[in-house]
């Protein structure tokens, strides 16, 4: 019982380090109050999966 509630903490703790290191650009956007939030939200969202969609959302949210 005790691995069972292990390897769903640790699980779900995984899922939620993924979901934050994905949509990282997304959060930085946000934090710098950035004028196209939306855009990088949805280009982070639809072709975050490609490595290349991923890097463009992310120099696009630290660009001044």
């Amino acid at each position: 019982m005790l691995s069972f509630f292990f390897g769903g903490f640790f699980g779900f703790v995984s899922l939620l380090l993924s979901a934050v290191l994905y949509f990282l650009p997304t959060i930085i956007a946000l934090a710098g109050h950035r004028r196209n939030t939306l855009s990088i939200f949805l280009l982070n969202l639809l072709l975050g999966w490609t490595f290349i969609g991923w890097v463009v959302a992310l120099v696009w949210s630290v660009k001044k």
